[in-house]
């Protein structure tokens, strides 16, 4: 697959394994590129919000989201649907993300479709959303983010989707939608598209915390069994069923190694998971569908400054079949 972005790009590998293929570790500028940025020759859309939501289904949360509404959108067509966690950062105008610009400059030059985004925050457990978070408004985000549960995925198909979808029209084809993050945001994204692709089908995962940040035993018991963590995921891919899953991976060689767990080795046995589910799949000549799936391997740290670097032809990639 070759990046736009990557023309200035170099790559080493990393010894590998007995039976196993070279790594390939890309190195070089990852600086945001023309189509993450504002440029004035193009029909900018506008980005609203932010706005407030409580759930019912996470109870005693509240929520902020913007909504980002394209020059081109046509209330009498469908549009297409990106969906982004922590959408603070997906929006800051100055950081690595910049969603709404991406979105602006692809629908512009055709690349994808007109698409309405929708960058939602954690949860916050306080009535009102406060401007700053603090130790006295505790933020709700590993818990909705980096569990297994269905919690936050039934929050946002079943309450937030359709509160959002009686302003605009918004396609419910799963192949026309796409929904991602970086770091929990990246797990939380797979755990919606994992547990419901009928609502998803296509995930971008960036720095995805597929470790044991979910992981914890029981309050009352402190000896019992474990609660799911993300370093679940890639024995319950080996496992279980195949879904009609499109992702996009990236993560670093230097990513975060620590007590919950090594990023960039969690990353790489999510990949490894989904190619080992289709080989055993096309050896078994299984009906149904396959992971596609792509993945960059870059020498970055936990930043989402190289993830963001590819967002243009990531979703150029998700939304090009």
């Amino acid at each position: 697959m070759k990046f736009r972005t990557f023309i200035a790009l170099a790559a080493f590998t990393l010894a590998a394994l007995p039976g196993q293929a070279e790594m390939k570790i890309l190195t070089g500028d990852f600086e945001t590129g023309p189509d993450s940025l504002v440029q004035p020759d193009v029909p900018q859309g506008r980005l609203e919000g932010p706005f407030e939501f409580h759930s019912k289904i996470i109870a005693d949360t509240v929520r902020r989201y913007w909504v980002f509404v394209p020059a081109q959108y046509d209330p009498a067509e469908a549009a297409n649907l990106m969906v982004f966690q922590d959408g603070q950062r997906a929006t800051n105008p100055q950081g690595s993300l910049r969603v709404q610009n991406v979105l602006t400059n692809l629908i512009h030059d055709g690349s994808i479709a007109p698409t309405i985004g929708i960058f939602i925050t954690p949860g916050n457990k306080s009535e009102h959303y406060p401007d700053e978070l603090g130790s006295s408004n505790p933020n709700n985000r590993w818990p909705e983010y980096d569990v297994l549960t269905t919690d936050y995925a039934r929050m946002l198909i079943e309450e937030l989707l359709p509160h959002v979808g009686q302003s605009y029209n918004i396609t419910d084809d799963p192949e026309r939608r796409v929904i991602g993050g970086t770091s929990s945001g990246a797990i939380c994204a797979f755990t919606v598209a994992w547990n419901f692709p009928d609502a998803f089908r296509n995930v971008i995962s960036y720095i995805g915390s597929y470790v044991s940040i979910g992981a914890r035993p029981p309050a009352d018991d402190p000896d019992g069994a474990w609660s799911a963590g993300g370093q679940n995921y890639p024995a319950m891919i080996r496992r279980g069923d195949i879904r009609p899953l499109k992702i996009f991976f990236q993560d670093g060689s230097n990513d975060l190694d620590n007590a919950w767990g090594d990023w960039f080795l969690a990353n790489q046995q999510m990949v490894k998971a989904l190619n080992y589910r289709n080989r055993v799949a096309d050896e078994r000549s299984e009906d149904g569908p396959r992971y596609v799936e792509r993945h960059v391997w870059t020498d970055g740290k936990h930043s989402d400054s190289h993830g963001g670097s590819m967002l243009p032809d990531a979703l150029r990639w998700i939304w090009s079949e």
